[in-house]
């Protein structure tokens, strides 16, 4: 038996500070490396109960700890990544609720606090960023000693930011307070002030969790099985070695040599553990700024790096067990696990991502704009899903959404393909295509009905009265093409519209407010026609029926009235 160390799942809304707050603890920059800023994939942290003492010198007295130290994971922010915090939250022992002390709940901090119900996960409020009120810029080490000297009036703002913290928090179900005036910790949620940027507060955040740990979790965190089990992060190629899978080993003890069952592109397989990697203390396991120590068994929990033995297609994601006991049941219960909701339509987008936990993410966000998905997976765009993405008989629906994966093709004219690292920006990228692709696709389908137009002939701008007649024209309204019918206000036809100028340049179609030169044959002016005449483009009742229903603007409108009324004069019912 052992004591392993306390999973600490790190929530919270965008941008409030999450990666910034372990950033900060372990003296890395990772936050400054994730795309767009903001963390995308669960990343994982050992803090050494070493460097926990270190760091919590000034506050910690005569306090000693049990625990080896904390294993952070620092879970996405964004709304849509629900299911990998979900997945972060349902393996921790304990979680910071990082909030911004001057914005408060916000969106995804009422997710976060769902999680937290969902699993009984017990957690603590890092009220980030208190160096922005006015006051506490530039303070540094722990909170509760800088207080004694501190003036009245500085804490009176801070006081009145946690008060209305601990208000909007006792709204959503919870008693909260600032964790120095809490004397049972079962019944109130420990709220630490905390500046992620310089680290003021963070010494009194680590006493609070690695005590809170100790004292209440000691029979959780006490480890007999020693089955592993574990969840994979990401899937990734290191040159040198190949596919490594980045895992955290929430369970148990890991051995190389060792075979586990875990979710592949084909299916759920045994695999053997050829090595394991652990990073070193305080690095971060996505990004690591020091090499990965090999070593020969280890025990939960821990942020590992795995080598298979000569497999690839793990899905990101998914969990992994040894292979013991009923594998039947086992499989079942790791298919269930990596199971989406996702159900695909006949007609619709193909969504690619890099993990499992992206392409959750990434159907979620699609379905709150209501896009329709025919294929979602793992990996990079192939061919195959190019040809899938091609096969939609809606033009808009030929789209390929690439989730932080390469596009393995090098031509695909028939598809749209859309690439992004930001899971956010790309519903803005998808939103902008298909609307581009609907537009494109009604002006085709524009050109082959006669569109509505009404014209004015020109005073004195007539160069020509026949074979060919040439005029001038004004467009009071709609668009004027070439080979356009036109017709006077008295319904008779008199031809259609041979071509259009404007100075020396031919034009095939002239817009409202346009004032060009027309060509037309079998009309002489002065007979069938003369200037200040009226024309409207003669359509038909078939594209009449058609063209109602379009997205037609004002103007547009009034003259598909003007024809209609000009039609009846004779047929009442012409248009219905």
């Amino acid at each position: 038996m052992w004591i392993r160390q306390p999973i600490v799942g790190v929530l919270g809304h965008v941008d409030h500070g999450k990666t910034s707050l372990l950033d900060n603890i372990r003296g890395g920059v990772v936050a400054s490396r994730e795309a767009g800023g903001i963390t995308q994939h669960i990343g994982a942290t050992e803090v050494p109960i070493q460097e926990i003492v270190r760091i919590c010198r000034d506050i910690l007295g005569a306090r000693n700890f049990k625990i080896p130290g904390l294993l952070f994971i620092d879970t996405p922010g964004h709304e849509s990544f629900s299911s990998l915090r979900i997945r972060g939250g349902s393996i921790a022992d304990i979680a910071v609720l990082v909030i911004d002390v001057r914005e408060g709940i916000m969106p995804q901090t009422k997710e976060s606090l769902e999680v937290l119900k969902k699993f009984k996960t017990p957690f603590v409020v890092a009220a980030n960023k208190v160096d922005l009120i006015e006051g506490f810029s530039g303070m540094k080490g722990a909170f509760i000693p800088s207080t004694k000297n501190m003036e009245q009036s500085r804490l009176e703002e801070l006081d009145n930011k946690v008060f209305q913290l601990s208000s909007q928090l006792y709204r959503e179900g919870f008693s909260a307070d600032r964790y120095d005036r809490i004397s049972d910790f079962t019944r109130n949620i420990a709220i630490v002030p905390l500046s992620a940027k310089s680290g003021y507060g963070i010494p009194d955040l680590l006493m609070i969790l690695s005590g809170l740990a100790q004292t209440f979790l000691e029979t959780q965190l006490q480890n007999e099985d020693e089955t592993a089990e574990g969840t994979i992060l990401e899937v990734r190629e290191e040159k040198g070695m190949g596919e490594v899978s980045d895992a955290i080993l929430y369970s148990g003890i890991l051995k190389r040599g060792e075979t586990v069952l875990t979710g592949t592109v084909d299916g759920i397989r045994a695999l053997r553990v050829k090595g394991i990697f652990k990073p070193k203390p305080l690095d971060e396991i996505r990004d690591p700024r020091d090499r990965f120590l090999p070593v020969s068994e280890v025990k939960a929990a821990s942020g590992i790096r795995i080598l298979f033995q000569g497999e690839g297609g793990i899905i990101p994601g998914s969990p992994f067990k040894e292979a013991t006991g009923d594998l039947i049941t086992l499989k079942k219960s790791i298919e269930e696990a990596i199971k989406g909701s996702f159900k695909p339509s006949s007609e619709g987008i193909v969504a690619k991502a890099d993990t499992v936990g992206g392409l959750e993410a990434l159907v979620y966000e699609l379905g709150r704009i209501n896009v329709p998905i025919k294929k979602a997976e793992v990996g990079p765009v192939s061919k195959r899903d190019i040809t899938e993405a091609a096969t939609n008989s809606v033009p808009e629906n030929k789209i390929i959404i690439a989730f932080n994966v390469p596009v393995e093709v090098k031509e695909y004219s028939e598809v749209k393909v859309i690439e992004n690292k930001v899971i956010y920006s790309i519903k803005d990228d998808l939103i902008k295509a298909r609307e581009e692709i609907t537009q494109k696709e009604l002006e085709e389908k524009r050109k082959a009905f006669t569109f509505p137009c009404k014209l004015l002939i020109l005073e004195g701008n007539v160069f020509r009265i026949s074979k060919p007649a040439i005029f001038g024209v004004r467009i009071l309204g709609g668009k004027l093409r070439v080979k356009t019918q036109l017709m006077k206000i008295d319904g008779n036809n008199v031809g259609p519209v041979k071509s259009i100028r404007t100075g020396e340049q031919s034009l095939q179609e002239a817009n409202q407010g346009d004032e060009v030169a027309i060509a037309m044959d079998g009309i002489t002016i002065g007979r069938q026609l003369k200037e200040g005449d009226v024309l409207y483009s003669d359509i038909n009742e078939r594209d009449f029926r058609i063209l109602k229903d379009e997205n037609l603007n004002t103007d547009e409108g009034m003259i598909m009235d003007d024809i209609k009324n000009l039609r009846r004069k004779t047929s009442p019912f012409w248009g219905s």
